[in-house]
């Protein structure tokens, strides 16, 4: 989800300040979470700002590079497993134990797939 514009921030905060409305009406009057203006007048407040915080840090992926090496090079080798056999044959070969979603998305990010072609009959 896409912040808010500073700009609906700022409109806030006026209304806020110019207005005497509760946070509860206030949310209800702009149509947003009453969270979300508890935490901009918090960070107001603080800092002076009401631009969006930067998010610096993404998750890092559980599977490296050679792992997903070793994932995809399991599945050419038994193109009939199931996400729960890759599983623990990956937990086998790396020692490291993922979810079956995880395998699901790393062979998603390979661009592979379990599905089987049938050869024209």
């Amino acid at each position: 989800m896409k912040p808010y514009s500073i700009a609906f921030r700022q409109k806030i905060i006026k209304v806020y300040q110019n207005e005497a409305i509760s946070q509860r009406k206030l949310a209800r009057c702009f149509n947003v979470a009453l969270s979300f203006i508890q935490k901009l007048l918090k960070q107001y407040r603080e800092t002076d700002s009401v631009a969006p915080k930067l998010r610096t840090q993404q998750t890092p992926p559980i599977l490296n590079d050679e792992q997903l090496a070793v994932l995809g090079r399991l599945v050419e080798e038994q193109n009939d497993a199931t996400l729960e056999e890759l599983q623990g044959l990956l937990a086998t070969e790396t020692g490291i134990d993922v979810s079956r979603s995880t395998i699901d998305r790393s062979l998603n990010k390979l661009d592979l797939t379990l599905k089987k072609d049938i050869p024209c009959q």
